[in-house]
């Protein structure tokens, strides 16, 4: 067939060019057509469905650096997007780059989720320099990035300045007691924060004590996931006495620690004054009789908890008989055992 045959994309009618798009993924717009050539663009630039982009899935696509480098030029004047989710695509510090140079001028993505990549600490570095000018991202999820105590710091130091960020998941990124500290610091400032998770992670006693120290003056903070790290009876006392005063606090988790009779003592002491907490995850723990007689005596005084999970530890029936005394009285909680 002679070329004067052959109808190229590139020279088809606008209306047909979009017949065309109405076939093809966002993943193929986006990497596949977009920045070809300048005619192609002004057409996808007015394509109704690159036009109301809210929401891009593109998890274990194993897109890499170059992949996102081309996702973030095609989305350069991209004002609808909203939700990106690049979960499991194996970038590392240059993507994270690339991402975060978007971040800086972009005015309308809310939702990034980065989890399972290998962005590290100059990863995180760079996310962070963005997030101090960004004003609109709220969700950011870091998880599983090893971004260690030096990617905490970076990221606490954003906080730090007057970014609207919402949540923040930090889980499983061996951060010990120093990246604790570092984000404890920024929550006695930070207003806008409301859910941290560091599941997973590497914090003792220590880093659950800079944490505690921030209850007295953030006012935000509602959630914070504390579970699979090494907290102690010891950590867990600083967090109790925090959670007498605190009056903001509605979920914490520590399941999946070293807390045994004594910190459940601690916490039950901490129920009987505490208004606020709704939700308190105690399971797979050493917790034995002694110290979940001490919850049941508190949860006959506090009318506030509703969800209690003390699955995995090591009481008898006898202690959960006296459980079901309490659930009769109050109905509204629910004791989770399994």
């Amino acid at each position: 067939m002679s070329s004067k045959g052959t109808s190229s994309l590139l020279t088809l009618p606008a209306e047909l060019v979009y017949r065309i798009l109405d076939n093809v993924s966002e993943l193929t717009i986006l990497f596949s057509l977009h920045n070809v050539c300048r005619r192609l663009n002004s057409v996808i630039d007015t394509y109704h469905r690159y036009k109301t982009f809210t929401t891009l899935k593109f998890e274990c696509n194993g897109m890499g650096d170059e992949g996102v480098q081309h996702l973030t030029n095609a989305l350069t004047n991209n004002t609808t997007l909203m939700t990106l989710n690049l979960q499991n695509n194996k970038i590392d510090v240059h993507g994270a780059q690339h991402l975060a140079n978007a971040l800086i001028n972009n005015m309308t993505l809310t939702i990034l989720n980065l989890r399972d990549n290998n962005i590290g600490i100059h990863g995180a570095q760079h996310l962070a320099n963005a997030l101090a000018n960004n004003t609109t991202l709220t969700t950011l999820d870091l998880g599983w990035n090893k971004i260690e105590d030096k990617g905490a710091q970076h990221l606490a130091n954003a906080l730090a300045n007057k970014t609207v960020l919402t949540t923040l998941s930090l889980l499983s990124n061996k951060i010990g007691d120093e990246g604790a500290r570092h984000l404890a610091n920024t929550l006695t400032e930070n207003t806008t924060l409301t859910t941290l998770n560091l599941g997973w992670n590497e914090i003792g006693d220590q880093g659950a004590q800079y944490l505690a120290n921030t209850f007295t003056n953030n006012t935000t903070l509602t959630t914070l996931d504390l579970g699979w790290n090494k907290i102690e009876d010891k950590g867990t006392r600083h967090l109790a006495n925090a959670l007498t005063s605190n009056k903001t606090l509605t979920t914490l988790n520590l399941g999946w620690n070293k807390i045994e009779d004594e910190g459940a003592r601690h916490l039950a002491n901490a129920l009987i004054n505490n208004t606020t907490l709704t939700t308190l995850n105690l399971g797979s723990n050493k917790i034995r009789d002694e110290g979940a007689q001490h919850l049941v005596n508190a949860l006959i005084v506090n009318t506030t908890l509703i969800a209690l999970h003390l699955w995995n530890n090591e009481f008898g029936q006898n202690v959960k008989d006296e459980y079901k005394d309490v659930l009769k009285k109050n109905d509204k909680l629910q004791v989770v055992w399994w």
